[in-house]
């Protein structure tokens, strides 16, 4: 078991350098930080002062040295907007995304694995083509549209949930809805396709010839393996619904990382934009080399030593 978390956190640490090397000289590149911050007047003096004040003048690989080197401290610089420290915003933001992003999930989990079962027994049936359709329903209608449905149905005309801010459970109901409904269809096919192979599979059909009951089948013998997959997925999700709920937050005015971002986007606040990009980055790795650990718990196959 040591070996293989030393060989997968060797790996997740490489993914991290390498995502932090590639998301700063991508922000460096995407313009003139220097020009943007000066303001559209400003002359090539004030632009080079601005350069040199902030050390948009050195070597990039030297501004990403130096940049790492103090993140490592925890120093992830000031926000060039309202010059408060950028790991203060994000630890007063985070917990909103995070929240969001395990109530989206949990939701995503909760249709989809039923909907998953239930189109495997019942396979090329009704049940089988409403699930299908509720997935495609899912896959294919946008977070932004989705989320103003619900607002003008539930929030204006019912009157039943707020519509923005996140205050309390009630504020996350909508933008839950708009968001889980997007990682749902994933989940659903993965766990229909899953419990389609191992229900034709040798141990299965030994169930079946020794008597068992269909729930201890379907639920003891059958879902324990098909569900195996879909715990890596979950992790998979979860690290994107932390990085896309920049468009949900932003429709229901949720106070999280992902409106901070986009608000920093239009400031040219490149302090913030790479802070937030490394963190969604950095948690996105840790949850994938999550899974891996589970799925070697959960599969006795997978060898660890």
């Amino acid at each position: 078991m040591g070996r293989f978390l030393l060989q997968r956190a060797g790996v997740a640490l490489l993914v991290a350098v390498t995502v932090s090397i590639i998301g700063f000289a991508l922000l460096r590149i995407s313009g003139d930080l220097a020009a943007d911050l000066a303001g559209e007047d400003a002359t090539p003096e004030e632009i080079a002062e601005i350069a040199k004040l902030y050390g948009l003048d050195l070597p990039i690989h030297e501004q990403y040295l130096e940049w790492a080197g103090r993140a490592l401290g925890g120093d992830l610089g000031q926000s060039l907007f309202t010059s408060e420290p950028v790991l203060e915003l994000i630890l007063d933001r985070v917990g909103v995304t995070v929240s969001l992003s395990v109530y989206s999930l949990l939701l995503a989990l909760a249709l989809a694995i039923p909907l998953g079962v239930a189109a495997a027994i019942r396979v090329n049936s009704w049940i089988d083509r409403a699930a299908l359709a509720v997935a495609v329903f899912g896959q294919a209608i946008p977070n932004f549209w989705f989320g103003l449905i619900l607002i003008y149905l539930f929030g204006v005309v019912l009157g039943w949930l707020p519509i923005s801010g996140s205050d309390s459970f009630a504020h996350f109901v909508l933008p839950t809805v708009a968001l889980g409904t997007a990682v749902m269809p994933a989940l659903m096919r993965l766990t229909r396709a899953g419990m389609l192979e191992v229900l034709d599979s040798d141990y299965v059909r030994t169930a079946w010839a020794k008597g068992l009951r269909s729930p201890t089948v379907f639920f003891k013998h059958a879902l324990r393996n098909a569900v195996l997959p879909v715990v890596s997925l979950s992790a998979v999700s979860l690290g994107f619904l932390l990085g896309g709920s920049v468009i949900v937050e932003t429709v229901f005015a949720l106070n999280g990382i992902g409106l901070l971002a986009y608000q920093s986007i239009l400031r040219s606040d490149f302090p913030v934009v790479q802070s937030i990009l490394v963190f969604v980055s950095f948690a996105y790795i840790l949850l994938t080399l999550a899974s891996d650990l589970i799925n070697a718990r959960l599969d006795p196959r997978i060898r660890l030593d």
